[in-house]
């Protein structure tokens, strides 16, 4: 069976959207991952899904959506990935899930040229590969 993950973030619209693709993904079947968001955008930023797919990494379709949506289903781990260096508040899930936090800049909040914007996108989306890939071994 697989092991169900929910990812939180705030908006539910970058970090949180490529880190369940990424789980989906990477982890071959074994992992059913789901992101929300405490406070959601209503939208998928763009540049979430042209990094995933620069990588390699199937999108999916996702959409920003609440917390809320799960409120009483059960999962094995929760992660979030809001970043404590920009006091982000962070959403904390109450259940007996394991629960991680991987503070991870937000790249919607990168300003300058498209590059530099996009190169943002990629570093979120480098540090949760890389973490998720160390979680799978």
């Amino acid at each position: 069976m697989a092991r169900r993950v929910l990812v939180l973030c705030t908006g539910n619209s970058c970090r949180s959207v490529m880190a369940e693709a990424l789980f989906n993904q990477l982890g071959n079947g074994g992992i059913e991952a789901v992101s929300a968001g405490s406070n959601p955008a209503g939208y998928v930023h763009p540049k979430s899904i042209e990094a995933l797919k620069r990588h390699g990494i199937n999108p999916g379709t996702p959409r920003s959506k609440s917390w809320d949506e799960f409120a009483g289903k059960s999962f094995d781990l929760v992660v979030t990935v809001c970043d404590a260096a920009a006091a982000e508040s962070c959403p904390v899930f109450l259940g007996a899930a394991t629960k991680l936090h991987w503070s991870t800049p937000d790249p919607a909040k990168a300003i300058g040229t498209d590059a530099e914007i996009d190169a943002a996108f990629d570093e979120a989306f480098s540090m949760l590969k890389e973490r998720i890939q160390e979680l799978l071994k």
